[in-house]
This record gives structure tokens, sequence and C-alpha cells, in this order.
């Protein structure tokens, strides 16, 4: 509960650090089941909803989907397992809320990994001077338009995943999910054109930060990962990944397993 606001999540493992996973869009906490069971018995494994999705819950309106917001839920979350930090792992929106969480609250962010979302200051970057990413962003535009939930059907959001079984599941979880909150992630946080790069100091993180991505994104394109160095005190492991788009760990998902838990069991 952050305010009022119930947060869905899932645990698996019984020892070991506590590692909060937050799904993107369109997802749910299930976008982690591989690398759940890959680092159950080593680590304390922790998936949310993010608010407006499944079994967490929508409300309405945009503010309530402003990146403070979206922050706490995460610190609700590591709060209600009884701890006071964790390994932050995100994708796609959940990789922007897990950045702005390191910023916002370092001393509760043990390590940080973030797969598909390019440091903001990178993507702010990409937006304002590769045009190539402004003719790939045409689809945050498109979702910043009003009434643009109303185009989307769970069938449609869904036709990424693969496997019968496993779509059939997340069609369940897209009609469970409020799609003009989905879509208020965009419309409150997403930059607008015109765009222009970000040129104020970065937040410098000083924990250890994992960075993957799959090559092949064609969302959020990997020029936006030049410099990342640049904007960070602590250690930087970068890792691209050929041949996987977006959902990197859906497209390859024993290697994504196998290096988080390498990274997170190197130095422990």
């Amino acid at each position: 509960d952050n305010d009022g606001v119930k947060i869905h999540y899932t645990k698996a493992g019984d020892t070991g650090p506590l590692v909060v996973m937050i799904h993107g869009f369109p997802d749910f906490w299930f976008s982690w089941n591989e690398q759940i069971k890959a680092l159950q018995s080593t680590h304390r494994v922790v998936a949310m909803d993010l608010r407006g999705y499944n079994r967490s819950d929508k409300p309405k309106g945009l503010e309530p989907y402003a990146m403070p917001m979206l922050v706490s839920d995460v610190a609700a979350v590591i709060r209600d397992t009884g701890e006071s930090k964790a390994v932050i792992v995100g994708h796609d929106w959940g990789g922007m809320v897990a950045w702005r969480f390191a910023m916002a609250k370092p001393a509760m962010t043990d390590r940080l990994i973030v797969l598909n979302l390019p440091h903001p200051k990178g993507l702010s970057r990409e937006l304002a001077k590769n045009p190539d990413q402004q003719r790939n962003s045409q689809y945050a535009r498109n979702f910043q338009k009003p009434g643009a939930h109303e185009k989307l059907s769970a069938e449609g959001l869904t036709r990424w995943v693969k496997g019968e079984a496993k779509r059939a599941k997340y069609i369940e979880a897209m009609k469970r999910s409020d799609f003009e909150a989905m879509l208020n992630y965009y419309k409150r946080n997403y930059p607008r054109p015109p765009y222009r790069e970000d040129t104020s100091e970065p937040v410098r993180l000083n924990m250890p930060v994992l960075l993957i991505h799959g090559l092949e994104d064609k969302a959020l394109l990997h020029g936006a990962l030049n410099r990342t160095w640049e904007w960070l005190d602590g250690d930087l492991t970068l890792v691209t990944v050929p041949g996987a788009g977006h959902f990197v760990h859906h497209d390859k998902p024993e290697f994504i397993s196998r290096t988080l838990k390498m990274w997170l069991l190197r130095d422990r």
C-alpha cells in the first residue's frame, strides 16, 4: 500500500539480497519469470505490477503516473518486504523508473540493472539530435494523443509474446489492466517535441550499474548508450545483445538470466 494505492507483487526465494524487478509496456510481473527462476536460489526476488497494470491499483488522471509516484511505489514494495534497500532491475518503463529510483533514493539502491532503456540523458540527446530516434519515437507521440487508449486491445498489445499459453496469460493480464493508465506513462513522462537535449548536471550514481541492450530494438536505438559512462561515478558493465530486440529478456532468456546471476554474484 503506497498512500492508498495498492501495488501487487510476487515473491520467490528465501535467502540472499533482495531483488526488485520492474516491467515495462505492455507487460506485467510475469515478464521476469525466467529470471526469477534463475535467481531465487541465491536471492529474494520480488516482481511487481506497475500501477495501472494487471493486479495493481489503477488511479485515474495523469498526476498519479508522475515519476515521483512511480519511484515511491518501488520504495513501498521494498519497505513491505522488511528491507531497507534492494537490487533494482527494470525494463522499458520499468527501466526508466529504475534509473529515477537510483537517482532519487541511492541509499535504497544496492545495485542497478536496466534492460533496453538507456540513461535518461542519452535518450534525451538522441531525441534531440538523432533523426532516426525521432522517427522511431512516433509510437510514443501517438500514445500521447488524446483518446489513444481507445485504439488499444489486449490482443493487439500482446502480439509480441511468443507461445500460445504464454500469450493467453498475457491477454488475461492486459484485460485486467487500464489502457488509459498505461498510456499516462507516456503522456506524463515521455518528452514531447520540439525535443531538447537535457544539458543539466547529471545525478551521479555510485552503485554498480549493469546496462543490457538488445541491439535490434527499434523503439530505443542503441546510439543512446554512448557516453553513459560519463554520467556515472560507479562501475558500469555494458552488455549489448546481437539478435535480440526490445524485449531482450524474452528473446534471449537463458543468456540474460545467466548474465544477471553472474553479475550479481560477483564481488559479493
